[in-house]
């Protein structure tokens, strides 16, 4: 149970475990080796399943590293993020990144919360039902419009999702329309809460609420006791603090979007 964790373990699981939260498209590489892990997919050119999730680099190499690192990824037309967190280095890595063209693009707070006391949905005309085969297809559509991204190449990883057994897909309707989606990857000692969107004319209604409660929820019923999530400061992390979460860390990605 979250409890149980050291503050310690607690930032391994917000820090290290999300990592992996991905599922294994047909053209995905994950290059990894110590202080690195770089994920490449051609097949999802607008981005997603395309970032540097790690870099421990020593100063001396940093900015060849970097310029190779953005090349390869133009080379193949993909948009993509370099994630800068608890443990890259050297100190200066985000000023580096902007230095070779990279875009400061947003700051996130890494989150937990305890799946106790459980959470309610703050409106019962909203629901929020597990995602199958038969409402794939409406997930897939409320994700690809809230994100303004292609359905094609994620309708190919939700199916993939689906087949797993940690992550969990969830679809929130309003009476019967859906409204919002969001993911989750169960790892052995917590679940990790993962893109999160709610269509623009449903917002202020507690439909995010409900999402979140769900997984919760789902995760306690696994016998899950710690729940993360890496919470946008702009959006997502100011409602998880309402709801319970508190801040462990923070995170800061830069973009090749143009």
């Amino acid at each position: 149970m979250a409890q149980e964790l050291s503050a310690d373990e607690i930032l391994v699981e917000v820090v290290e475990r999300p990592r992996r939260a991905f599922v294994p498209i047909d053209d995905l590489r994950v290059i990894e080796r110590p202080g690195w892990m770089q994920l490449i997919t051609p097949s999802f050119p607008d981005g997603g399943f395309n970032e540097v999730a790690h870099a421990v680099l020593a100063p001396g190499e940093a900015d060849a590293v970097i310029a190779r690192t953005i090349a390869e990824y133009r080379r193949l037309g993909i948009k993509f993020r370099w994630v800068v967190g608890p443990g890259s280095a050297p100190a200066d890595l985000g000023d580096r990144l902007v230095r070779a063209g990279l875009i400061r693009s947003s700051a996130a707070h890494g989150m937990v919360r305890s799946t106790a006391p459980p959470l309610v949905a703050p409106d019962p005309a909203i629901t929020v039902e597990p995602v199958e085969p038969s409402n794939v297809g409406a997930y897939t559509a409320v994700m690809a419009e809230g994100w303004g991204i292609a359905p094609g190449p994620l309708g190919r990883a939700h199916d993939l999702a689906l087949a797993s057994t940690d992550h969990r897909l969830a679809l929130a309707r309003i009476d019967g329309e859906p409204a919002g989606a969001a993911g989750g990857v169960a790892f052995p000692r917590s679940l990790y809460l993962m893109g999160g969107v709610v269509l623009p004319r449903f917002r202020r209604r507690g439909v995010y609420h409900a999402l979140v409660a769900a997984r919760l929820a789902a995760a306690s019923a696994r016998g899950i006791g710690l729940v993360t999530a890496r919470a946008q400061v702009a959006t997502s992390a100011p409602v998880l603090q309402r709801l319970g979460f508190r801040t462990v860390c923070a995170f800061t990605s830069y973009n090749n979007f143009r």
